[in-house]
């Protein structure tokens, strides 16, 4: 069992909640967040070990919240001059203000993943030999293979938060991802295709043979799948997107409006629209953070808070927004368990889990079948989307053209085009496949990076718009 952390500082515990009760005394809100983190990452690339890392980081982040108004002050040291230090800067937020502190979060005696460091096993040369043996199984699979990435990462997150008011909490949080990647080539032409997966567990399962050559034979495919691929088209198609993955578009263009701190600015497409209907009706999207050992669940989130299954929309209908304890304060609501930060030196807001949206009732084939000239993306790679106006630009790392009904040439280049609440209008058929990612995602916000899920059914969208390469 790890120690501690408020044993770590060289003070005791009974000081260290006495600084914390003062430099939070008035306030409507505040704590102090602990953090002990491990974290390593191998990536064998081009036939060596490219890079080894292995890191380890403590510190202490101590915040009080006065209505709009929040004093932060970080430190990697724990001592008492340093919490000294941190409690007079926050306690200036505090000046000519009167609050009264807010209730603590409610307990939880779940625990949604295990304690144990996935650093330790395997071996270092254990990770080192299997990453090898990727790289030599995916050239031997095809003469095409041109070059082979292939990672591991693991953390190992311990967290505690004191409020002024005595109550403490802990969290132990472990993380593992693989990710292979590949370069296959005919003559002068190159095309890459990637498959990854992670969790809040053990490496057990992601390291045994049946479980790599998947992520492998995967990452082989796309890559020659996009090697054969034709140019896409450009202009308004019906499209279907992939079960799984896609829901990534999700995430972005509507879930990040859907937010507290956007929707309580009045910065969110959505802003102001509860209770309307802001999508098709079938269209319900759900934010869980409670889903054990998923990339992008947590016990309890940063500030102390259970994570929840919040419904966002309901039957296309707005019925709730994410929201971190401030926010959910000022805007007059519960908080929802969506604080989170990056680590100790950062602030938290309101912030995503494993954001997907349900399954309807349509077999896959069905709504492939509907589409008379569309494009069925299965899978995507980067985007970009703009929060106020909820306009979105997504690149397509797996395409088909759909011809009749029928799955045909796979395209490359396509880059699906449109608005966020439009989009979710354009829903028309809702599969009953309805999957989450494979455990991949991090999401950016404010500067800070956090591991997220998501997920959706395969879906038809009437009418997108669609950048290609087509001359």
């Amino acid at each position: 069992m790890a120690t501690p952390l408020l044993e770590r500082f060289d003070i005791s515990e009974e000081a260290v909640r006495r600084h914390v009760s003062q430099a939070i005394a008035g306030a409507d809100d505040g704590e102090l967040f602990l953090e002990y983190s491990e974290g390593e990452a191998l990536v064998f690339d081009n036939g060596r070990l490219k890079t080894a890392n292995f890191n380890q980081d403590q510190g202490f982040g101590l915040r009080a919240v006065a209505g709009e108004a929040t004093g932060y002050a970080h430190s990697s040291e724990l001592s008492e001059s340093a919490l000294l230090r941190a409690a007079d800067a926050v306690s200036a937020v505090k000046a000519g203000y009167s609050g009264t502190l807010a209730d603590a979060p409610a307990g939880t005696n779940r625990k949604l993943y295990g304690d144990e460091n996935p650093i330790a096993e395997p071996g270092f040369a254990e990770k080192a030999g299997l990453l090898q043996e990727i790289d030599a199984w995916l050239r031997a699979k095809d003469p095409r293979v041109r070059q082979v990435t292939a990672s591991l990462a693991a953390s190992w997150q311990n967290v505690e938060i004191l409020r002024a008011d005595g109550h403490f909490v802990r969290d132990i949080r472990p993380l593992v991802r693989m990710n292979v990647s590949v370069v296959v080539g005919d003559g002068d032409r190159q095309e890459t295709g990637s498959h990854g997966m992670g969790g809040r567990k053990s490496f057990g399962e992601f390291v045994a043979e049946g479980s790599w050559q998947h992520a492998a034979s995967e990452a082989l495919r796309q890559a020659l799948v996009n090697l054969e691929a034709v140019a896409a088209p450009a202009g308004t198609f019906d499209i279907v997107l992939g079960a799984g993955w896609p829901g990534v578009m999700l995430h972005e263009a509507v879930g990040h409006g859907l937010e507290g701190d956007f929707n309580r600015k009045k910065t969110s497409a959505f802003s102001g629209l509860m209770g309307q209907q802001v999508a098709a009706r079938g269209v319900t999207v759900v934010d869980d953070g409670t889903i054990a050992e998923r990339r992008g669940s947590l016990t309890i989130d940063d500030e102390g808070t259970p994570t929840n299954r919040n419904v966002l929309i309901e039957d296309g209908k707005l019925v709730g927004y994410m929201q971190d304890r401030q926010n959910a304060r000022l805007m007059g609501v519960a908080a929802t368990g969506n604080g989170r930060r990056e680590s100790y030196a950062h602030e938290p807001m309101p912030r995503m889990t494993n954001t997907f949206m349900t399954g309807g009732d349509k077999e896959p084939a069905e709504i492939i079948a509907s589409v008379k000239d569309g494009i069925y993306a299965v899978s995507f790679g980067g985007g970009q989307v703009d929060i106020t106006s909820g306009k979105f630009v997504f690149a397509c790392t797996e395409a088909y053209r759909i011809e009749d009904g029928k799955v045909t040439r796979p395209i490359k280049g396509a880059m699906l085009i449109g608005n966020g609440p439009d989009a979710m209008h354009r829903v028309s058929m809702i599969g009953n496949d309805m999957k989450l990612d494979t455990g991949i995602g991090m999401c950016g916000k404010a500067g800070q990076g956090v591991p997220v899920g998501v997920g959706q059914p395969h879906l038809r969208m009437d009418r997108m718009t669609v950048g290609g390469t087509e001359t």
